[in-house]
């Protein structure tokens, strides 16, 4: 696959897509070339453009954070020629002011962290084929997001994107199913790293055909060459019911087991459960969850390669499973009101072995498009410990087009 080009340089429909940010890429539904020239010349070029500030105030530093940077993808996909086709996108995410916070990367270790790291990236470059009857298939450096993205997403709400290199396989010829398989050799992070690995292997499999909802299975074989392998099976039911007109219920509930794989020892044993349920009336949604990721004291259940951001609060405080597992209770409001989306959650953390208490969190966001093609808004995040780590509070304004 490709070489990652990251350098450094000297400088949300729903509460989760709005905390995810991030939308597949497809060619453009044309009419197919009649030359190779035509494909090439009368493709479809593409931008992206995001202005965010954030700030954090974090217990413990002296000094607060504050990230201006603007991230800038420019693409192209080219016209289909005999159904393949092809797309790359750079990104560039440059720092505006001064750089006065922690990247990760810059060294800056008197400020809180805020992961948007400067430089310039190959962020997509794609082969796609599509000649086969209802069947997607990809090869180069993509994007993928299964699900919620809880397991295999691309961090969106990040200004790098994570990526992946390798090949991809979408198939829905079977009625109401999706079949989704996956090769990587490398995971493109958020910091502009490499996540190098042997083989990862992704399987998703959805069935749509239920009234009540859509069933999912899946298998996650990761076997990296530096960080811990692991093997994930687990299956998701989620969906909605009309109770009456306006009216209706929503309910997740989903369960993974993960072990041992590759060269993993044996202490990699954990499991993974969410209950969701709720009810939408109008424009707005209101949910009660809870999430346990298990934990024994010596290995807890991890997703290295989920959309982290969009789960276990926005402070982003439980990025990495602590060793004695996670219990998240939350409850979230979700409305639209004179065309803004506004939102609010409120977590409960606790430890899943021994019931230590890892304090609680209040999220929320209001976002808005001023135009078709414009868009802005704000969210906060407010974490208060209980003595598993720092009291947080982070603020985001941003704003941002794409056409």
């Amino acid at each position: 696959m490709m070489n990652h080009s990251y350098r450094q340089k000297g400088r949300t429909g729903s509460l989760l897509s709005l905390a995810v940010a991030g939308a597949s890429i497809a060619l453009p539904a044309a009419v197919s070339a009649d030359t190779f020239r035509q494909a090439i010349t009368e493709g479809k070029a593409s931008a992206d453009l995001r202005y965010r500030y954030e700030y954090v105030d974090q217990d413990g530093l002296t000094q607060q954070a504050g990230a201006s940077t603007l991230r800038t993808a420019l693409g192209y996909a080219t016209k289909p020629w005999y159904d393949a086709g092809a797309f790359i996108e750079f990104e560039d995410i440059s720092v505006v002011g001064t750089e006065r916070y922690n990247s990760s990367v810059n060294g800056k270790t008197g400020y809180p962290v805020v992961s948007d790291p400067a430089g310039t990236e190959v962020n997509q470059a794609f082969l796609e084929y599509a000649g086969v009857a209802a069947t997607k298939i990809r090869l180069g450096r993509q994007r993928i997001i299964y699900d919620n993205a809880r397991f295999i997403g691309n961090v969106g709400w990040r200004q790098n994107e994570q990526t992946f290199d390798g090949f991809s396989i979408v198939n829905k010829s079977l009625a109401d199913t999706t079949l989704n398989y996956a090769y990587l050799t490398n995971v493109n992070t958020i910091t502009g790293a490499n996540l190098e690995s042997d083989a990862l292997h992704l399987i998703n499999v959805s069935y749509g055909g239920l009234k009540a909802g859509t069933l999912t299975a899946y298998a996650y074989l990761f076997d990296f060459e530096t960080a811990t392998d692991t093997q994930t099976l687990g299956a998701r039911f989620n969906g909605s019911t009309a109770v009456s007109e306006g009216v209706k219920t929503v309910y997740a509930v989903e369960y993974a087991s993960q072990s041992d794989y590759a060269d993993a020892p044996s202490t990699v044993d954990a499991d993974y459960l969410l209950v969701e349920a709720g009810a939408g009336i109008g424009a707005s949604t209101i949910k009660v969850g809870y999430e346990v990721l298990s934990g024994d004291g010596v290995y807890a259940f991890q997703t290295p390669l989920a959309t982290k951001h969009a789960f276990n609060g926005w402070a982003d405080k439980f990025l990495t499973t602590p060793v004695n597992g996670l219990e998240d209770l939350y409850f979230s409001v979700e409305s639209t009101l004179s065309g803004v989306k506004v939102a609010a959650v409120y977590h409960d953390f606790t430890a899943d072995q021994g019931g230590a208490d890892y304090g609680s969190e209040i999220d929320l966001l209001a976002a808005t498009k001023l135009a078709k093609d414009y868009s802005v808004g704000v969210k906060y995040a407010g974490y208060s410990t209980d003595g598993f780590s720092v009291d947080t509070d982070k603020i985001w304004l941003w704003t941002g087009t794409s056409f």
